[in-house]
């Protein structure tokens, strides 16, 4: 059980420093259960996702192509052209 305590807590901390960054609630619990838990890949795929936002780009289609390509920028802005 004290170890469950623990990985809340530490969800808690990375969704609050992904929230501290500007990012959305939902998007911030969205992302962090794709990417089982880990900080650093939600936080990839939140910056790369409102990037491409930013470009016009549909949320959705955006999602999908950062997950097929793993968070890779010039393989997902290459299948968004694309498409």
């Amino acid at each position: 059980p004290g170890c469950l305590l623990l990985q809340f807590l530490s969800y808690l901390g990375a969704c609050d420093r992904l929230l501290k960054q500007g990012y959305e609630e939902g998007q911030v619990e969205e992302a962090m259960e794709m990417f089982q838990y880990s900080e650093k890949k939600a936080a990839e795929f939140l910056h790369l996702l409102a990037q491409f936002n930013d470009m016009g780009f549909q949320q959705n289609e955006i999602k999908e192509v950062l997950l097929l390509c793993g968070n890779q920028r010039e393989k997902a802005l290459e299948e968004l052209v694309t498409k």
